[in-house]
């Protein structure tokens, strides 16, 4: 894999995650299609009809071709976190479980949340999008946590960014067994985001 590929696969919640899963999914739709558009030619060019067995598979190469593009269609909706944020936030990387650009969906609402930090049974995030129910997306998140048998979590979304930053330094003093559950909600939240 060249340096270039590898460099559009940043893993789900570090900074910059969203940007490179557009320009990724973007490239793959784009290919998928190709394909399927040079399948279909390579099967009309050689019999002279569209009636040949190229023609199906390249009919049956737009099913992935299609969930790529919807998958692009996603992508593009959703806003990572800022630069003047991460700026803010970044000095708590080495002390604490950090994640950007979580994107959660529910069946009737999307909570882009920016910065999210783990601490013992401590969950915070910032959302700075305002059309984010910050109650909404605690609630959401809770419940998913309960579903998977994960008690006694606090979790907290703020949209102020300067509540959010003296938290992260109340949090970062804090004494708490940080062990508990942190793989198991880790997992949860990778696997509930975008």
């Amino acid at each position: 894999m060249t340096a270039s590929i590898k460099q559009l696969l940043t893993p789900k919640g570090a900074y910059g995650y969203l940007e490179k899963r557009k320009l990724y999914t973007a490239l793959r739709t784009v290919l998928f299609f190709l394909l399927c558009i040079g399948i279909y030619l390579a099967g009309y060019l050689t019999t002279g009809t569209n009636r040949n067995l190229l023609t199906v598979v390249s009919i049956l190469g737009c099913l992935p071709a299609c969930k790529s593009a919807v998958n692009f269609i996603i992508f593009i909706k959703a806003k990572g976190c800022s630069n003047a944020l991460h700026n803010k936030v970044s000095g708590y990387d080495e002390v604490l479980e950090t994640m950007y650009d979580m994107y959660f969906t529910s069946y009737q609402k999307n909570y882009p949340i920016s910065h999210m930090v783990l601490k013992g049974n401590i969950l915070c995030g910032i959302t700075e999008n305002p059309k984010c129910g910050c109650k909404d997306a605690q609630k959401h998140l809770e419940q998913m946590l309960s579903q998977e048998g994960i008690k006694n979590v606090t979790v907290n979304i703020f949209s102020d960014e300067a509540e959010y930053v003296d938290r992260l330094g109340r949090l970062e003093k804090l004494e708490v067994d940080t062990s508990k559950n942190k793989a198991d909600i880790l997992q949860l939240l990778y696997s509930i985001s975008l």
